[in-house]
This record gives structure tokens, C-alpha cells and sequence, in this order.
């Protein structure tokens, strides 16, 4: 029997994201996971892993906090003798990856999309440095659209060797099952997740003003998710208009998507976008932007509208063709997205392909 720590700044995205496939993992032996303790800790414990409470302070660049990671990284790994490691987001994959390299343990790394890092000069130098010496020995780096893979290998971080491209996290398609298109009075466009800049929401505040001005309550955005600071003004702003209904963080999203007409997800960057995967399964068409990591879940034209990143207009634009639809058009749109989903995105498959390549590192 085998031991597997895992290793990551979240539970909650942990759970919703991966938790088959620890499932899979406790099948080969005992599966321990360090994690901040921020909820669904006790929903793993439920099913059998030994939990590990670990602090991370995911936003933050602080040296001393970051090198007093790295040292808690080390006792961990040092107390739990795993055969293997897997690491999710940032700081893991980095700190842990040195701690794994220290100790000479075999380790995995999950690379979920490059984020604001490799956005800006002087950081990327930074990260990229990182990232070279935290991932020199990793058996396999896992990423979800090519063009990360590419960044990586381009840059010399990996090798070709090492990587392997998954199609995100895949999709639970009993979990997220097909839901009967809606029979709205006015079109619902749906937004799920954090109310950020990095999101579009510029733009897409933008162009529901717009839209608004020229349909008028025939047309509502839900908004489903935390706002930052900066976007609280606003997004009560579009309520009080009467153009937004906000609904805040919800648990459980396939209500939301089943109630959606159009999912519209205007990113600047993704890794592999699980809101896109989740509403195609759902049915329904959406609207992103075209970039690795959202175009990968559409089909141009079939199953929703790829738009120009950081482009109102180009958002705009989309979002009035949908409008134009029909109902019978729409449906089929979802139809599509939910037949893209079952031949490309089937979690059965993600987690079978993943767990392949952790068997053969074990």
C-alpha cells in the first residue's frame, strides 16, 4: 500500500475539482492532504484521508511567510514519508517542489493556468526562476490547455518529457447533468465566479449597460459570485438599474445554470475554465472569450461565441447575435455544448489519463 500527500492552498477547490480522483488515489493506499482548513476539510476526512492543516497565504510575496512555508512543507514531508507528492496552485507547487527536491520524494505538479505571474515583466522573470528550480525534478507537470504547456517548455522550466496536458479538471457528467432549455420572459445571461478585473467584468458591465439601453427588461444579468472591493460600487449600481440581479456565492451552481440562457465568461486568462465546462454540460450556450483555457470548451458558431479579449464591443456584439437567436436556436446551441462535453471532457477519462501517469511515477 502506497502513501499519496497531497498538497494545496484550498480545500474548497480541492473538493469541487478533484475529488474523484482522490477517490482514485485511496484505492492504491492511504491519501493525506495538507490544506488550509476553509471548509470541505471534513468532507475528505468523511471519506478517509487524514488532513492536515496547513496555512497559506496565497496572495501574498512576503519572503519570511514564504520561507516559513517552505520549512512547515518540510517537517510535513519529513513526519508522513509519502511515496509520492502531488502539488495544486502557486506556492505549492513551488515551495513544496523545493521541499520535495530537498528530500529526494517523488512529486507531481499541477500547473491550473498561469495567471496575472506571467502578465507582467518582472514578475515572470521572478516566477519563471521559481519555477526551474521547484520544478527541475518533478516527475510530471500536468496543465490544462496546450498553450500553458507551451509557456513552460518555451521558457525551459520543463522539459517535453515531464509535461502532460489534460483537459482541465473534466467535467462529472452525472453530477452536472443535461437540464431542459429555460422558457424566460426576458433572456437570462449568467456570470459565475469572482466579480474581478482579471475577469472581464469591465467589459461585461460594459456591454449589459449597453444591451440594457437597447433591450431594455428584456434582458437581465445574474451575477453569481464574491465581488472585490473595487467592484461593490458597481455591481450595486446594476442592480439598483435594474440591470443585474446579484445572488452572491452560492454553494451549489447547476440551479443557476439551469435557470441561465447564456453563460458569459469574458476572461483575460484562464487555465481551463470549470465554469464553461459546468454550463455546457448544463446545456446551455456560452460566450468567452478566445483564449487557451475558455476557447477549448466552445465551438465557434455551434455551441456559443468566442469574443475578442478585453474588447466591449467585440462582447457586445456577441452577446446581440445571441439575442437575436431564437429559443429553438439556443436549445440547440446547449445541445451541442453538451455533446462537446461527453466526447471531450468526460472527468471518467481526465482522472484514468491522470492516474496512469501517477502510477507510473509511484
Amino acid at each position: 500500500m502506497k502513501k499519496t500527500l497531497v498538497i494545496t492552498n484550498h480545500s474548497y477547490m480541492l473538493w469541487q475539482f478533484r475529488r474523484e480522483l482522490i477517490q482514485e488515489l485511496m484505492k492504491d493506499g492511504e491519501v493525506a492532504i495538507s490544506t488550509p482548513f476553509v471548509g470541505h476539510e471534513d468532507d475528505f476526512a468523511s471519506m478517509g484521508c487524514r488532513m492536515i492543516e496547513t496555512a497559506v497565504d496565497r496572495r501574498g510575496m512576503n519572503p519570511t511567510t514564504d520561507f516559513q512555508l517552505y520549512r512547515k512543507y518540510v517537517k510535513i514531508l519529513k513526519t508522513e514519508k509519502p511515496d509520492l507528492v502531488i502539488t495544486y496552485s502557486i506556492k505549492p507547487n513551488v515551495y513544496a517542489g523545493y521541499a520535495c527536491r530537498r528530500l529526494h520524494i517523488p512529486y507531481c505538479v499541477n500547473v491550473q493556468g498561469l495567471g496575472t505571474a506571467f502578465q507582467k515583466a518582472g514578475l515572470a522573470q521572478i516566477v519563471t526562476w521559481m519555477y526551474k528550480i521547484a520544478l527541475k525534478d518533478a516527475k510530471t507537470v500536468f496543465f490544462e490547455n496546450e498553450r500553458n504547456a507551451k509557456v513552460f517548455t518555451d521558457k525551459n522550466i520543463i522539459s517535453e518529457t515531464q509535461k502532460c496536458v489534460l483537459r482541465g479538471a473534466g467535467i462529472n457528467l452525472d453530477y452536472y447533468e443535461y437540464q431542459p432549455y429555460p422558457e424566460n420572459d426576458a433572456v437570462h445571461f449568467l456570470y459565475l465566479g469572482r466579480i474581478m478585473k482579471e475577469k472581464g467584468m469591465d467589459e461585461l458591465f460594459g456591454a449589459i449597460r449597453k444591451l440594457h439601453e437597447e433591450y431594455g427588461e428584456k434582458v437581465v444579468l445574474d451575477l453569481v459570485g464574491f465581488f472585490e472591493d473595487e467592484y461593490k460600487e458597481m455591481t450595486e449600481k446594476l442592480v439598483e438599474d435594474g440591470i443585474a440581479v446579484f445572488h452572491g456565492f452560492q454553494e451549489d451552481p447547476r440551479p443557476y445554470y439551469a435557470k441561465a440562457d447564456c453563460v458569459v465568461l469574458p476572461s483575460y486568462h484562464e487555465g481551463m475554465s470549470n465554469v464553461l465546462l459546468e454550463a455546457a454540460a448544463t446545456g446551455r450556450p456560452l460566450i468567452t472569450s478566445d483564449i487557451p483555457g475558455c476557447r477549448e470548451a466552445v465551438e465557434d458558431e455551434k455551441s456559443g461565441f468566442l469574443c475578442k479579449v478585453q474588447d466591449t464591443e467585440d462582447l457586445l456584439l456577441k452577446m446581440r447575435k445571441f439575442m437575436d437567436l431564437s429559443r429553438q436556436e439556443r436549445e440547440k446551441m446547449g445541445r451541442c455544448g453538451r455533446r462537446k462535453m461527453e466526447q471531450e471532457f468526460d472527468k471518467k477519462n481526465v482522472v484514468a489519463k491522470t492516474i496512469k501517469e501517477i502510477i507510473k511515477n509511484k
